[in-house]
Formats: structure tokens, sequence, C-alpha cells
């Protein structure tokens, strides 16, 4: 006997239900009820994965359980929000029991670090895959936002650049992959504390989802202005740059998407009194008044840039 869409909701997903503050009812009725505490905003953000687009078919249930959670979440980090609670639509071609529990477990590993809850959702039949909506706190007027960049501003990104896209690359055309790169791509890591530790302190941010040019774009377009980088200074792994020369590289930092890191600018005066993170974090950049976005390398000639990154359509 097949499991039933609600059988599977309380045997794998119900005990999601708990770890977040302000959950007044979570899921088992038609609506979750959420406690806002005074003086805070909601953050929302909704993501769609699809298999075959934004995964392969082989992924296992624990990546992608792990992958989706922090691709999303990242959202949050990139407006200074504390997570809080998940909704989950999940479309899957059949109800695998083995494949659940792993999902499931994976998932409510990745809940109770961030110290979420899954509160509501939706499941049915189809090809896989999976929506996610998470929702966050922020005190008012706090948050991060794409369309404070001022001229003058300091451009900085965390971590390193291109390395999920490189190992997506060496997945589909090598039979021995790096297992460093290959875990960037599977098992990204949203940078909530960075994201956190950044309110009051930076102008505007994004995170690096569809690639640090078309991300950095979305910034300059709400802000008005262009930017500078030091291609030179883009962060580069030491798995990447033992798989790939330099141009590859630094192809992949620019317009290699799902690196769910953060790019961020600061003041003139900022970068004085960033401190800890909690990641790494480099200067890559300055903003300038003339639109667009351009390159400087490391002899000191300048070209513009495309912006390009990931589309859908």
């Amino acid at each position: 006997m097949s499991l039933s869409e609600f059988a599977l909701i309380e045997r794998y997903l119900q005990s999601l239900s708990t770890g977040a503050e302000g959950v007044a009812l979570g899921i088992g009725d038609d609506c979750a009820l959420l406690e806002i505490p005074a003086g805070q905003q909601l953050a929302l953000s909704v993501d769609t994965l699809v298999e075959g687009v934004h995964f392969p078919a082989t992924i296992s249930p624990a990546d992608l359980a792990c992958r989706a959670l922090n691709a999303c979440v990242s959202d949050l980090a990139a407006m200074g929000a504390e997570p809080r609670w998940l909704t989950l639509a999940l479309t899957l071609p059949e109800a695998n029991e083995p494949w659940l529990a792993a999902f499931a477990a994976a998932l409510g590993e990745g809940l109770k670090g961030f110290g979420m809850a899954l509160v509501g959702g939706d499941t049915t039949r189809g090809a896989l895959s999976l929506t996610l909506q998470v929702h966050g706190l922020v005190p008012a007027a706090q948050a991060l936002r794409r369309d404070g960049a001022r001229p003058g501003d300091g451009v900085y990104v965390t971590g390193t650049l291109g390395d999920a896209m490189a190992g997506l690359d060496q997945l589909q055309q090598r039979q021995a992959p790096n297992s460093a790169l290959l875990g960037r791509f599977f098992r990204p890591c949203a940078r909530v504390q960075a994201g956190l530790r950044l309110r009051g302190r930076a102008s505007a941010a994004v995170d690096i989802s569809d690639g640090l040019a078309a991300d950095l774009g979305h910034v300059l377009g709400r802000s008005g202005v262009g930017a500078t980088l030091w291609l030179d200074q883009l962060p580069l792994s030491e798995p990447m740059r033992d798989n790939y020369t330099a141009e590859q590289a630094q192809r992949f930092a620019l317009g290699g998407g799902e690196d769910f890191e953060l790019c961020f600018t600061l003041p003139p005066a900022g970068e004085t009194e960033l401190g800890d993170l909690g990641v790494s974090w480099t200067r890559i950049g300055t903003i300038d008044a003339e639109p667009g976005l351009r390159g400087r390398d490391a002899a000191g000639r300048i070209a513009v840039l495309p912006q390009h990154g990931y589309q859908h359509f």
C-alpha cells in the first residue's frame, strides 16, 4: 500500500514543525499562525528548485535538502534577517520512503542549525521539484537593501568565488571531480552570521546566486551607480587555483552562480569598523558615480565587464 499524502507529512515532516520561536500554530491546519515581535519586520523569500534545472537527477536526498535550504536562507542573510520559519511545497514522482527519510533528516538538521521550524506547505505527485518560502525577522528600518550603495563605497565579498560553478563543471566534465569544489555546489553555506553583523554597517548587500557580475549589477541598478572591480583581488580558493587556469577561474568567479556568498558595499570608513563576520571577506573594488561595471586588471587596464549571469528564460 502506497503512503498517503497525510501519512507522508505526519511520518517525515510533522516533527520538523518545532524548534523556532513564534509558532502559535504549525503543521496540521489550513494556515500556520506566527507571532511577529513588536519592532520587527517580516522578511520573506521564495525559491523553486527543479530537477535537471537547479540540481542533477543524481543528487542525494540529503544533499538536495541542504542545497535547497541554504540557497533560500541565503536571501535572508543578504537582508540581514534572522531565519525563523519555512514552508515547503514538495513535488515527488513517488512516495519513496528511504528517500523521504534521508531528505527529512537532513532538512531537520539544517533547520536546527538555523533555529528554524517547518510550519506548513504542500505535497503532490509529479516531476521532482521543491518550492521553499523562508521567513525571517529584522529590526524595523535595519534591513540590508540593494539601493544604498554610494560613490566612494568599497565593494566586498565573503568567502571565495566561483567554486560552486567549478564543482558543477567538474561533475559534468570529469570522472573524478574535486571534492572541495563539488561540495560547494551540493552543500552551500548561507552566510547568516555575516548578514546579521553587517546590519548598521553595510550600505547595500546582495547574495551571489546568479554570479558576481549579475548580482552586483542589481545593486548598481537599484542604487543608480557604477563600480570598478579589481580583478586580481577576486578571492579564489586553493582547489580552484589548482584545477583551473587564471582565466577560467576569473570567468567562474565573475559569471558563475550558486556560491551564495554575500556581496556588500561599505562607506569609506566602514572597513576599519567591520571586524569579524564569521567568514573571510575581501575588498574587490569601489563604487563609482559613472554607471556600468568595469574591471581593472593587475596592469591597470580597465575594460567594461558584461553583467551576465544565470537566466531562466
